[in-house]
């Protein structure tokens, strides 16, 4: 991911700097107007985020996602339970990030951000995990956007999920930059930001291996 610096570099020196940050504080200006509005009109039956000041509303998704993240959403919230260590929440959730808003499908709350939380909370802080699944529509945005706003803003683990081909990649937060630390359709996985949890992937993508393993968390 390019720093602040590199990214700042070619126009630091222009005598075209004060023209750009003229730019940049109306652009940032009418996103903030077109945020406004987007926390005004959004609805708990949509699914909706605010991405680069686009409102992105998305269509239903396919059986096979709907599975894999609910196969997925049950172990993660099954040991987090057990364990006390905050909360997991599925779909609809709205995570607020400094320029975005984001609707992932599995997002994981440790404590703290968890004691923030409450029963008529609509607005939730930037997760501790994050899991995406990925679609034709959504995945140029879960590889592009979301990969380099997670990071910046220190989001600690990031799942992206190939529901179809029955693959998962873990990205884990080192310094500033997420690291691939695991690509596989079979072995097991295990979370540094969860702690203690642990599972073979298979179980992610089929359901009696699903319920095995949900057997085994809970006895």
């Amino acid at each position: 991911m390019d720093s602040l610096e590199a990214l700042l570099k070619p126009i630091r020196h222009s005598p075209r700097l004060p023209q750009a940050v003229a730019l940049l504080q109306e652009q940032i200006a009418n996103e903030c107007n077109a945020r406004d509005q987007f926390y005004r009109e959004m609805t708990p039956d949509q699914k909706v985020e605010f991405i680069d000041g686009e409102v992105i509303l998305h269509s239903p998704a396919r059986n096979r996602h709907l599975d894999v993240t609910l196969w997925i959403a049950t172990l993660l919230r099954a040991h987090v339970g057990l364990q006390q260590l905050g909360t997991v929440k599925v779909e609809k959730c709205l995570c607020v990030f400094p320029r975005n808003d984001y609707e992932p499908d599995i997002v994981y709350f440790g404590l703290e951000k968890t004691q923030s939380i409450q029963a008529d909370t609509m607005k939730f802080p930037v997760p501790d995990m994050v899991v995406e699944v990925l679609s034709p529509s959504t995945e140029t945005r879960d590889r592009g956007v979301k990969f380099e706003d997670f990071a910046a803003n220190r989001l600690g683990e990031y799942w992206i999920v190939d529901a179809d081909k029955s693959v998962i990649e873990q990205y884990v937060l080192h310094d500033s930059n997420f690291e691939l630390v695991l690509k596989s359709s079979s072995g097991r996985i295990s979370s540094p930001v969860i702690a203690g949890f642990q599972s073979d992937i298979e179980a992610f993508f089929d359901e009696q291996k699903n319920l095995i393993a949900l057997r085994a968390l809970l006895h």
